[in-house]
């Protein structure tokens, strides 16, 4: 039997579906939702509102932001058996595991849990952006054996989710920077985590089942654990008199430099141009430039010898030294993508259900043909 289809390698440029959310040019370097460049957003904008445009696919109205940022106000708080079972979480356990199994126990709590109409998905997806910032946060504190810390309702979501991490309420510019780290990582595009929370939909499951799943993709080091491999790094590093001969070795050596290139950026990452700014800012302002010059050095050197193959910093490359600056442990960042990346997930199966088809790839046999069972006692 012969079959000559081509096979795409991890679905790399395969065509499952349309998209008015977000739009990528790797080639340039160009990311965009609803049109608009992600540096605008990020410069302009809030989570809240891009939250809420790529649920509805427009930009909002001031009176519809405020609704919405009303809702979510409205809906931080988590049920106590939740809140609950994230203290009787065994210590020492990585948060993705605990955040995992907190959204899947969330659904179990939520009457509306198997609603999958637009209108009840769209309902239900209000609930977990708000959530997902106070469950992180109960994770945090009941891992490090303190008091789970209640919302509160007159902070940002950036803000709250700060407050509720430490026990102090953010400075203006603490939370401001932490919302734009937000809002770079809200949505983007067909990544692992996205198209898995829209294969689990496309079988009409339930989007507490679609999150789940998605953590579970986005847990994977391969796609939302690179920022923490990248503090890392910068650990293993020391100094930024040690980084020029450390990077130049392990490129020579042909080794994985964490933070580097990306499956669809063949040139900068906007959004690591975003997080270099403020990370520069931070480093500065603060005194902890150890970091941000070791990075610098590492991006020069990485630019000149490997930038002719498109390899380039990506978003991940700046985002775990802003993290760090503001006071956030390294296990956490891949939570905070979770954290932020829940709008995309949630605006995406939104969208792709309203016209929905059953996700069912193929795959080319390769194994043996014209073979008949035998029985077990003649087999060799």
């Amino acid at each position: 039997m012969t079959n000559t289809a081509n096979i795409a390698k991890g679905l790399e440029g395969v065509l499952f579906t349309e998209t008015k959310l977000t739009f990528i040019n790797g080639a340039e370097g160009i990311l965009t939702h609803l049109g608009i460049p992600i540096q605008e957003w990020a410069e302009k904008s809030s989570f809240e509102e891009l939250s809420l445009a790529l649920l509805d696919g427009e930009l909002p109205t001031a009176e519809e932001l405020a609704r919405f940022d009303a809702d979510l106000k409205a809906n931080r708080a988590v049920p106590q058996q939740l809140l609950d079972v994230i203290a009787a979480m065994p210590r020492g356990i990585h948060p993705m595991q605990a955040l995992r199994t907190a959204a899947s126990y969330l659904g179990l709590l939520d009457p509306q849990a198997e609603d999958t109409s637009e209108e009840g998905r769209r309902a239900i997806s209000i609930r977990l952006i708000a959530q997902f910032a106070t469950i992180i946060a109960a994770i945090n504190r009941a891992q490090e054996g303190q008091d789970i810390i209640a919302p509160r309702m007159d902070l940002t979501h950036a803000g709250n989710f700060l407050y509720m991490l430490t026990g102090k309420e953010p400075t203006g510019e603490q939370a401001r920077l932490f919302d734009i780290a937000l809002v770079l990582h809200a949505d983007h595009g067909m990544n692992a985590s996205t198209f898995t929370a829209i294969a689990t939909a496309s079988t009409l499951s339930d989007m507490y089942s679609c999150m789940t799943s998605a953590i579970g993709a986005l847990k994977g080091p391969l796609h939302g654990g690179a920022n923490e491999a990248v503090m890392d790094m910068l650990d293993e590093v020391g100094t930024p008199e040690q980084a020029e001969a450390y990077i130049t070795k392990k490129l020579d050596n042909k080794e994985k430099i964490m933070g580097v290139g990306h499956r669809v950026y063949k040139y900068f990452d906007p959004r690591s141009r975003v997080l270099r700014d403020y990370a520069e800012h931070v480093a500065n302002k603060e005194g902890k430039s150890n970091y941000y010059q070791i990075l610098e050095t590492i991006e020069k050197i990485v630019v000149d010898r490997m930038g002719a193959k498109g390899i380039y910093p990506n978003v991940d490359f700046y985002s775990g030294t802003v993290y760090s600056d503001l006071g956030i442990k390294k296990e956490y960042f891949t939570p905070i993508f979770a954290l932020a990346r829940v709008s995309g997930w949630c605006a995406s199966v939104i969208e792709y259900t309203r016209d929905n088809r059953l996700l069912r790839p193929d795959a080319l046999y390769t194994g043996k043909t014209d073979q008949h069972y035998v029985p077990l006692k003649d087999r060799a």
